[in-house]
């Protein structure tokens, strides 16, 4: 047996999404924009004293952080992207940045919470003027950075499982970076909210309480994200349930029978599957993988096989 007849049997393990490059170039640019405004906000607000420029300034940093994570973990899933030491590639690395940067999502939402309530308690004195052009700037900057972070298929955060098909071509890296943003944006259209009726009609509470509604809906949006994550890397079978079962309708004919299933996402838009059969009349393992080949989103198939003998 020569090496070529061995090569032919063996393959590659590239699982990443179908736009990740589009995708890392678009969140490098995502932060190069983020940390511009970050520095301009931190530098104006010391200069004019405004503790509403300095405070969105950090916000910001925590969040060009957060973004750091994603594109750094793109970058890094595609120079290992064959790199045999990955037994199933590096796909599943932006469900891992993904579930880091839900978790800095988390903390942020807690931060806000915390200092608006800390504001209920001890109103501070508020320049509104300053305060809604910061907002201002501030929320065009991410509804820029919102619009490039969009995932074309339309489906975000309120989408549970109906990504490409099957619920897995969600890239959850690239939807951390866009909640992140989104995030941000929801905080600057509050604030103005806010600070409009609290420029109208003195009510200095608006501004606090608008900072308690934010946290909670960016801590929503974080569990969601930290779930799903999770689930990837968990190695969780796909939520809706639609695969396995397809799987099994594929393969069970003429008296061959499942007896064990294992399917999970191994990267956006890829599914590995181990399929175990018990058959009376087996055929070849390549005859299996052909009639799942049909089957979308299938990138990595292993079969076993048992033959019971008829009785």
């Amino acid at each position: 047996m020569t090496a070529q007849d061995i090569s032919s049997y063996t393959h590659r393990h590239d699982f990443l999404g179908r736009n990740h490059r589009r995708n890392e170039g678009r969140v490098w640019l995502v932060i190069a924009l983020t940390a511009a405004m970050m520095i301009a906000e931190i530098t104006a607000g010391s200069i004019y004293g405004s503790m509403a420029l300095v405070a969105d300034g950090w916000h910001m940093a925590t969040h060009a952080g957060a973004l750091s994570i994603t594109a750094l973990a793109y970058l890094y899933a595609r120079k290992h992207r064959n790199d045999s030491r990955f037994s199933f590639g590096t796909g599943k690395l932006g469900d891992l940045g993904g579930f880091a940067s839900a978790i800095i999502l988390a903390f942020v939402a807690l931060l806000i919470g915390w200092e608006s309530l800390l504001r209920l308690a001890n109103p501070v004195a508020i320049s509104f003027g300053q305060a809604i052009a910061v907002a201002a700037i501030g929320l065009a900057v991410n509804l820029i950075c919102a619009w490039l972070l969009r995932d074309d298929h339309g489906h975000h955060h309120h989408h549970h499982g109906h990504g490409d098909h099957h619920g897995g071509a969600r890239d959850n890296n690239l939807r951390a970076a866009y909640l992140h943003v989104l995030a941000d944006a929801l905080t600057s259209i509050l604030a103005i909210v806010a600070l409009l009726l609290g420029r109208s009609y003195g009510w200095s509470w608006a501004d606090p309480v608008m900072g308690v509604v934010g946290a909670m809906v960016i801590m929503r949006w974080s569990w969601s994200l930290i779930r799903d994550s999770a689930a990837v890397l968990m190695d969780r079978t796909p939520q809706d349930g639609r695969l396995p079962a397809e799987i099994r309708k594929t393969i069970e004919t003429a008296g061959d029978r499942v007896a064990d299933l294992h399917v999970w996402q191994v990267g956006p838009g890829h599914h590995a599957v181990i399929v175990s059969l018990v058959s009376q009349d087996p055929k070849e393992p390549s005859h299996y993988k052909a009639q799942l080949s049909r089957i979308h989103g299938l990138s990595h198939v292993t079969v076993e096989i048992h033959s019971v003998p008829s009785a």
